[in-house]
């Protein structure tokens, strides 16, 4: 036991990791078909199950839980074993955490496309769903808490913060939007109602954005890149300043989200103010982590991983520069409903959350696999391109598309009556949605790229031997 004690748990990291690009190939599928499905209706054969409006929320569960779960849960397990220098609390506690997950998965990717919903964005699951999520989240919350708690250092490192507010944040989100009645083992119906559900859905909503997509992924900025460019980040004093910055603005943007709604006119006000005013947090916290490569600016030429991160970080400027102003009550009156925010949110999820965990999958994997580097550096390089190349043509097409349909749907005669009429708007929209299926199926060839690497890296690995914890280096523990 004494052996055990002295090494890192990799296992349930490995798992995750892998799950990741499984799920995320699974995830990203389904985006191509409903993508597909949007220029050629006929792709749903008349199945219900295999509807767009079925298969939607699957694709978003299965980018956002699955696959960026996944890497939230890969990362963050093994960030805090290696800056705690501690193994996690429990590996019975960390298998519960991995199979529990997967089976949240695969219970969401039944019931999803059968029709079983709540019908709310991001919570779309039902209610024994949702009980089995905050058993799993709990779990998680004493694994790594739990191995905070035992640290052999007395410094927390700034990554860790991140995480530790993604977890507790995620709970509480979690439980409130998720109080339901249930009225059988697949429905139920929630405590609240019109205006005050809609407020809690969406501060729900946004902070799904704010806490899962992007606290926890902060965490992996602040230690892959430092980690893969060799140097200690930009400004240590920064990054506190930028975590509770970030966590004091976040929770109260959600708002934006009901713009020229029933919501009374002052709390989607207070929406648009702290929006704007997370911009500064976002990119200050951006800006420390590209900083990070001063001196080092170099290795971008050669580091493929160090590619995936620093875009990571520049889409994620993108993303948080773009969400504060189509807050603006004014810039929201074209830009809702529209396309634009379909660019706007994979902007944030195909730029900052998929790059951010692709790069720290492929700096983490050979550690955990006793190898210098992955199998293929140039298919890492391969990946990055047609990722990059993805992306931009999703977000440029979807923008463009986006503009064109609110000033369309807002174009009037001299009499006052609407210039074109919706289906014009859809029929001038049609050939984005062919260049957004290219975008999307560009991603995901990316991600089989991947798949294949990952294969071939396992394939070439040593006997997995567990990794002996380290003594403390302070290098590790604090830079």
């Amino acid at each position: 036991m004494q052996g055990v004690q002295g090494t890192y748990n990799d296992k349930v990291v490995r798992q995750f990791a892998v799950m990741t690009v499984v799920w995320g190939i699974v995830g990203m599928l389904v985006g191509v078909i409903i993508a597909a499905q949007l220029y050629w209706p006929a792709l749903n054969f008349d199945l219900p199950w295999f509807s767009y409006g079925r298969l939607r929320p699957l694709h978003t569960n299965a980018v956002i839980f699955a696959f960026g779960g996944c890497a939230l849960f890969a990362t963050s397990l093994h960030i805090v074993q290696r800056t705690c220098h501690v193994r996690l609390l429990s590996d019975k506690l960390a298998a519960f955490v991995f199979w529990g997950w997967q089976l949240v998965i695969v219970a969401a990717a039944i019931t999803l496309p059968m029709g079983l919903t709540q019908g709310k964005e991001y919570a779309e699951l039902e209610w024994p769903i949702d009980l089995l999520i905050t058993a799993v989240w709990v779990a998680y919350g004493v694994l790594f808490f739990g191995t905070i708690a035992k640290r052999n250092v007395k410094h927390i490192y700034v990554a860790n913060w991140f995480y530790g507010a993604f977890i507790i944040a995620i709970a509480l989100l979690h439980i409130v939007n998720s109080i339901a009645i249930p009225v059988g083992l697949a429905k139920s119906y929630p405590v609240y109602s019109g205006a005050v559900d809609a407020m809690v859905q969406w501060w729900y909503g946004h902070n799904a954005v704010g806490f899962f997509l992007t606290a926890g992924f902060l965490g992996m900025m602040y230690y892959f890149v430092p980690k893969q460019a060799g140097r200690p980040v930009y400004s240590y004093r920064l990054s506190i300043v930028h975590f509770w910055a970030l966590i004091a603005v976040y929770m109260w943007a959600g708002p934006h989200h009901l713009h020229y709604t029933a919501l009374p006119d002052w709390a989607q006000s207070v929406g648009m103010v702290f929006s704007l005013i997370l911009l500064a947090p976002s990119w200050g916290g951006a800006l420390n982590g590209i900083l990070t490569l001063s001196g080092v600016w170099h290795k971008l030429r050669t580091d493929p991983i160090l590619k995936f991160l620093i875009v990571a970080i520049s889409f994620y400027m993108i993303a948080t520069f773009e969400g504060p102003m189509m807050s603006i009550k004014t810039v929201n009156s074209l830009s809702h409903y529209t396309d634009w925010t379909v660019g706007h949110v994979h902007a944030g999820a195909l730029g900052w959350v998929a790059m951010i965990s692709i790069g720290s999958l492929y700096a983490l994997l050979p550690r955990l696999l006793g190898r210098e580097r992955m199998y293929s550096v140039k298919m890492i390089d391969a990946h990055f391109w047609m990722h990059t190349l993805g992306v931009v043509f999703y977000i440029a097409s979807m923008w463009i598309a986006g503009v064109m349909q609110g000033l369309m749907w807002r174009a009037t005669n001299d009499d006052g009556t609407l210039t074109y009429s919706f289906v014009e708007a859809l029929n001038a929209t049609y050939p984005y949605y062919l260049i957004r299926l290219g975008g999307g199926l560009l991603v995901l060839s990316g991600m089989g790229v991947m798949a294949w690497n990952t294969w071939k890296t396992y394939r070439a690995a040593a006997a997995l031997a567990p990794q002996p914890i380290l003594p403390v280096d302070v290098s590790e523990a604090k830079a």
